[in-house]
C-alpha cells in the first residue's frame, strides 16, 4: 500500500492520523496536575536518539500518520531539537501534512523565529492562568518568560492556541480572565478538565471543573453558541458570535469513539491510549535489532488492540509513566 494512502485502523472503526513524540521526560516547571513534588528524570541514554526517533516517526507516516506532534515533558529543553525538527520536514513529501509542538513557552522567545522558519507548523501554549500569583501557585515558575515567548511566537507569524487546564481550588476564577485576554489577542482557546493522570493517589473526582461548569462561568458575561463537533477532542464552542473555543471534557463528557491518535513516549514506547496501563517498547525491540518489518507489525498490532477508551473505564490508571513522561 502507498504511504499516501495507508491506514491505521484499531478494532473498534477508528483511523489513526496523529502521532504524539515526547521529545524528553524533563520539565522546567513542576505544574501541580502533572509532575511528582520530587521528579525523577530518566537517564538520557534510555531517551530515544535523534537518528532512533526520526526512524519511528518514518515508520508512522509509512502507515498513514499526516500530523506529528512534539511535546514533553518540555521539548525546547532537548538539546537536539532544531535537528529533529530539521530532518522530519524530509517526512513532508512521504505523507505527513502538519508539524505542531505543545510547549510552555517559557524559553521560546529566543527561538521562536527559528523554528517558524524550520517548519513547525503550529503551537499550542500552556497558560492555565493569567494572572501571575495563581500562575506561581499552579506551575512553581513566573508568568513573564510564557507570555514573552507567546509574544514572539506571535511576531514570528506562527498560528498560537492556548491551552489551559482547570482544577477546581486552584485556578477556576480564570476561566473568563483567560478567555478575555485570548479575545483580546485573537488566540483560541482551549479549556482542559483536570484529568486523572498524576501522581498516584492525588487526583481527586471534586477537583474537576466540568464542561458544564466552564461553559457557565463564560456564560455570565458572553454569548456561548455549541459548533458541530469533528473528530478534534475539543467540544467546539463559538463566543460571541466569533470567538472559538474548545473544551477538552475527557471525564465528563468523554471523546473516545472519534479518537484518531497515537503517543510515543521520551523512550520509544507506544501507548495507544492516554488511559492505557501498558504501552508497546518500540524503542527497546528497536535497539535489540528488530528491523523495519518487524516494528511495523508491532505496531499495528498494539494499534488495532486499542482498547474503546478513558469512556469505558473511567478513573485513575495505575502505572509508572506519568503525564509529564507519557507526553501531552
Amino acid at each position: 500500500m502507498n504511504a499516501m494512502n495507508a491506514q491505521l485502523p484499531d478494532q473498534h472503526g477508528r483511523i489513526k492520523r496523529k502521532l504524539r513524540i515526547s521529545l524528553t521526560d524533563r520539565c522546567n516547571f513542576r505544574c501541580t496536575y502533572c509532575m511528582p513534588e520530587h521528579p525523577a528524570w530518566l537517564p538520557r541514554a534510555q531517551l530515544l536518539s535523534g537518528p532512533e526517533l526520526l526512524r519511528l516517526a518514518g515508520l508512522f507516516v509509512g502507515e498513514g500518520i499526516t500530523q506529528i506532534r512534539l511535546t514533553g515533558g518540555e521539548p525546547l529543553l532537548r538539546p537536539d531539537l532544531m535537528a529533529v525538527v530539521d530532518q522530519l520536514q524530509d517526512l513532508k513529501s512521504l505523507g505527513l501534512k502538519r508539524i505542531s509542538m505543545t510547549t510552555n513557552a517559557s524559553r521560546m522567545a529566543p527561538v521562536a523565529s527559528r523554528l517558524v522558519q524550520a517548519g513547525i507548523d503550529d503551537f499550542n501554549v500552556s497558560l492555565d492562568a493569567i494572572d501571575g500569583d495563581t500562575f506561581m501557585r499552579m506551575t512553581g515558575r513566573g508568568i513573564a518568560p510564557v507570555l514573552n515567548g507567546i509574544a514572539a511566537l506571535m511576531d514570528a507569524g506562527a498560528p498560537v492556541k492556548i491551552n489551559a487546564v482547570v482544577v477546581r481550588g486552584q485556578n477556576e476564577h480564570q476561566v473568563l480572565p483567560l478567555l478575555e485576554w485570548c479575545m483580546q489577542r485573537g488566540l483560541p482557546l482551549r479549556y482542559i478538565e483536570y484529568m486523572p493522570l498524576d501522581a498516584p493517589g492525588h487526583w481527586q473526582r471534586e477537583n474537576v471543573v466540568g464542561e458544564d461548569d466552564i461553559l457557565a462561568a463564560i456564560g455570565t458575561a458572553h454569548k456561548v453558541e455549541k459548533l458541530p463537533r469533528g473528530p478534534d477532542p475539543a467540544s467546539p464552542y463559538q463566543v460571541d458570535g466569533h470567538f472559538p473555543v474548545g473544551i477538552i471534557s475527557t471525564v465528563t463528557h468523554p471523546f473516545c469513539a472519534s479518537c484518531d491518535r497515537l503517543r510515543i513516549t521520551a523512550t520509544g514506547e507506544l501507548y495507544t491510549c492516554l488511559f492505557s496501563r501498558l504501552g508497546t517498547p518500540l524503542g527497546a525491540r528497536m535497539r535489540a535489532g528488530d528491523d523495519d518489518l518487524a516494528i511495523v507489525r508491532l505496531l499495528r498490532r498494539a494499534v488495532w488492540n486499542k482498547e474503546p477508551g478513558y469512556a469505558s473505564k473511567p478513573g485513575p490508571v495505575g502505572r509508572p509513566v506519568l503525564m509529564h513522561a507519557m507526553g501531552g
